[in-house]
């Protein structure tokens, strides 16, 4: 995601005359009383609560995916991201922005036994930019890059990994840029993505994961109103996300905890936003409607260092 700074504050003008200010009130025994002072709220953060690890019908998990915008493989990294991926241990790990073109994989990348089956999505003309990874335990039955439309498939921004009971879609969506200049753009995606998971779903069910890049609902971000015209909260991406799930998609995280707020998974660098948490919830896993069944949970995991974003995990019973 790209870097979101705030708007300035509103602030007097150095040449501004300053009014006097007030004498001090006298309390009733004669007192003078001092100014108030100014009360610092402390930053409310998000708690992950205990994994749940079976299904309503009480199954326990077979399936652990997580998913995490690296913002940078190469920094991350050296930011000691494997370090905290070693310790999750999920079955199929889902890398977005990587930023690096297969050949220049840090070393730590490519001697990683735990997942012998590593795919990568690079974008073809632009070296730093975008990018996908589907590292996974278990070989799938197939591998596809992509979405099947030359115009959206030349950034590296979508991997599917194929296996016996359902499809794992990886996916990196296209923002709308500073200004909304690729607004446009990013609706054209939003439909043709749509089409794509429909005629996977027809086939067999998805997980699908990946930085979406919008904040569905006023509650998956700290300043709704400052941002209606920002990209990811814009009406036209917030509308297009709204048909993905009318398209019989769930979000998994909301649908587990609806009404759970300052929930996120993407902070800006700029204005020590994390530790205010001042973020967004860009980051999803999306089932099938019919996969509902077999959610056993859907973690924010918030307290993970490495990156602008953090990394989200699923547990699914299948």
């Amino acid at each position: 995601m790209p870097k979101r700074g705030k708007k300035a504050e509103d602030v007097d003008s150095a040449d501004e005359l300053k009014a006097p200010e007030p004498e001090a009130k006298k309390s009733k025994k004669g007192a003078a009383k001092g100014p108030k002072e100014k009360v610092v709220e402390s930053p409310i953060l998000y708690q992950d609560p205990p994994n749940k690890l079976t299904s309503p019908g009480g199954q326990k998990y077979t399936l652990k995916v997580t998913s995490w915008n690296v913002d940078g493989l190469r920094a991350w990294v050296k930011k000691k991201g494997l370090e905290w991926v070693r310790e999750e241990n999920p079955d199929v790990l889902c890398l977005q922005e990587t930023k690096c073109a297969e050949k220049l994989l840090p070393p730590e990348m490519r001697e990683m036994p735990e997942y012998p089956h590593k795919y990568w999505a690079c974008a073809g003309a632009k070296e730093g930019y975008s990018g996908v990874a589907l590292l996974c335990k278990t070989e799938p039955l197939s591998i596809t890059y992509g979405i099947g439309e030359e115009e959206h498939d030349q950034e590296g921004r979508v991997i599917t990994a194929e296996f016996p009971s359902h499809f794992l879609v990886t996916a990196y969506v296209p923002n709308a840029g500073r200004g909304l200049v690729r607004l446009e753009y990013r609706q054209r995606w939003d439909a043709a993505f749509r089409a794509y998971l429909r005629g996977l779903d027809a086939r067999k069910p998805l997980v699908v994961c990946g930085d979406l890049n919008v904040a569905h609902a006023e509650i998956d971000l700290k300043n709704p109103k400052g941002n209606k015209k920002s990209a990811g909260f814009t009406p036209e991406e917030r509308q297009g996300f709204g048909e993905l799930l009318a398209a019989g998609f769930t979000d998994t995280f909301r649908h587990l905890y609806p009404n759970t707020p300052y929930a996120y998974t993407f902070w800006t660098y700029m204005m020590n936003a994390r530790a205010k948490n001042v973020g967004w919830r860009l980051d999803y896993f999306l089932v099938s409607t019919r996969l509902l069944g077999a959610l056993c949970d859907s973690k924010i995991r918030s307290q993970a260092m490495g990156s602008d974003h953090c990394p989200i995990t699923l547990y699914m019973a299948l």
